[in-house]
């Protein structure tokens, strides 16, 4: 049964599910970092808000931590480049605090525009300074969003219906998508220096991290007024303060800041200052729907392989996860045996293909590559998986080719992967027989038809009589029972390929003597 710590509070619907899904879930909230160091080597999934802090040294602790599960956008508080190292899957939440927080960045739009926290407390101390407040329309008034994802392009439509005009800078915004949108996309600069109001939608990163520096704010366009419910550290704080005391900028609503909790800033004494304390997504239905999302995702990761929302790794859906299983099986099988193939004396690897053809051509092939690639780099490196072989071979310099053909094929499904190394290229390709079963059908160009046994022996050798006998009897010799034996061969007297499954582990020794045959050229002992 696999076991879940719940480090932050979460709505009990979350531990129901849990429960209801067979998983052994533990609830431990507040918990010190040298608390939850020690006890979180003994769980598989980890469920977080923002309080708890993924740290690198608390990884370093969970030893069989496959996933965490952030209920909520943001994952500044999980140091996603070690979990990614570690193997570890991270997911998020995307959608299920989006409306809420988009909701709360036109609120602190209105409430800015009509000044409404100054003006409530001046009406509660008794005064009625109608004539103090004068506040600004938004209709007819230009929109800035600053990312245009899941919660940006919400408040935009939420602005079109307030008839604002609306202007998006966001590099993965296509024409396209800018126009089912209803805005219209622009650069940063033409940004800042059209927009009335400016709503910061984007994560915080080291390209993103002060978007709105001091040289961005005094481009802005006179008298703008800006909000930010994203992340703090999307602005320069000390920036904004000079700008606003300036009348530059003519008020800003801050419900993020670069510090939290926020107890004390200059920001606050501006009376053209609207704070509140990341209540982005801080409503009953956010807060419920974010927990049922993170509880069933980090379930169907566990109990089914699928993958949801995930950070630092392609998405497999519960749906999926059944069908692409075989196909997965025989992509890492395929990878392992290139891999084990592939020999220190031939040089590092540079490039791997990976061809899809049949039925494969019209599956999810992403996780397919992912399972490829740990397989084929297990062998040389520890601690490989799905999550994190694309990275290792990313660093190690791998090119990868994928290529999709649509098109009928001799198998129902054909995967086909190319090594290339310093010295040489190798190819091996791989079907399903009957749809689940993965099975070899070439080996370096050589066609030869092999169930993948868990110890076998692999050799290329010349077509020459008396190389079976040979063979067979040194094996004979060890006390190695042969499971099954295959043959492929280029042509008559050419190239041949032998694939033979054995029952054990072969001695070093008996592995020696086959390497001595004459008309052996090589013979590696493969497992799985």
């Amino acid at each position: 049964m696999p076991k879940v710590l719940i480090s932050d509070k979460l709505s009990p619907a979350a531990i129901d599910i849990f429960k209801r899904r067979g998983i052994d879930v533990t609830v431990k909230t507040g918990l010190a970092p040298a608390e939850l160091r020690e006890i979180i080597g003994e769980f598989d999934g980890l469920a977080i808000r923002s309080a708890t802090k993924v740290t690198r040294e608390l990884l370093d602790a969970a030893t069989n931590l496959k996933v965490i599960g952030r209920a909520g956008i943001g994952v500044d508080n999980v140091d996603v480049k070690s979990a990614t190292a570690r193997g570890v899957v991270v997911m998020n939440t995307p959608y299920g605090n989006a409306i809420t927080t988009a909701e709360h960045a036109i609120g602190l739009m209105f409430a800015l525009a009509r000044e409404l926290p100054e003006a409530s407390a001046s009406t509660k101390a008794g005064k009625w300074e109608k004539n103090r407040f004068m506040g600004v329309e938004l209709t007819g008034k230009t929109l800035g969003l600053i990312g245009a994802g899941n919660i940006g392009s919400i408040v935009a439509d939420r602005a079109l219906g307030l008839k604002m005009r609306v202007l998006a800078y966001d590099p993965y915004l296509t024409e396209a998508r800018a126009t089912t949108l209803g805005v219209e996309k622009a650069d940063l600069d033409t940004v800042l220096a059209r927009a009335d109001f400016i709503t910061l939608h984007t994560p915080l990163t080291e390209q993103t991290r002060n978007i709105l520096s001091r040289e961005s704010i005094a481009r802005t366009k006179p008298g703008v007024r800006i909000i930010n419910c994203a992340r703090g550290g999307l602005v320069d704080e000390a920036a904004l303060y000079d700008a606003l005391k300036s009348g530059h900028v003519a008020g800003a609503a801050l419900d993020v800041f670069e510090v939290e909790p926020a107890k004390e800033s200059p920001l606050f004494a501006l009376p053209n200052v609207v704070c509140t304390p990341h209540l982005g997504a801080a409503t009953t239905e956010a807060q419920e729907n974010v927990a049922l999302q993170v509880a069933e995702q980090i379930s169907d990761f566990l109990l089914t392989g699928a993958v949801t929302n995930a950070i630092n790794m392609a998405s497999v859906s519960a749906e999926d996860a059944p069908r692409l299983k075989p196909y997965m099986e025989l992509c890492q099988l395929l990878g392992s045996f290139a891999g084990q193939l592939t020999e220190a004396r031939q040089g590092v690897i540079r490039k791997v293909g990976i061809e899809y053809e049949g039925a494969a051509a019209h599956v999810n092939q992403r996780p397919l590559s992912a399972a490829l690639f740990a397989g084929l780099l297990a062998p040389m490196m520890e601690g490989v998986n799905m999550v994190n072989a694309p990275v290792f071979a990313r660093d190690h310099g791998i090119e990868l080719a994928e290529t999709v053909f649509d098109r009928d094929c001799e198998y129902q499904t054909l995967i086909r992967v190319s090594v290339t190394t310093d010295e040489q290229t190798r190819t091996v390709s791989g079907t399903l027989f009957g749809g689940a079963k993965p099975r070899l059908v070439e080996v370096k160009g050589i066609k030869v038809e092999a169930d993948f046994g868990r110890h076998m022996l692999y050799v290329t050798n010349r077509d020459k009589p008396g190389f079976i006998a040979q063979c067979s009897a040194i094996l004979a010799e060890k006390g190695i029972n042969i499971a099954t034996f295959h043959l492929g061969r280029t042509e008559k007297g050419g190239d041949a390929v032998c694939l033979i499954s054995i029952d054990e582990t072969l001695p070093d020794d008996a592995l020696a003597a086959i390497r001595a045959l004459p008309q052996v050229m090589q013979a590696t002992q493969i497992s799985f």
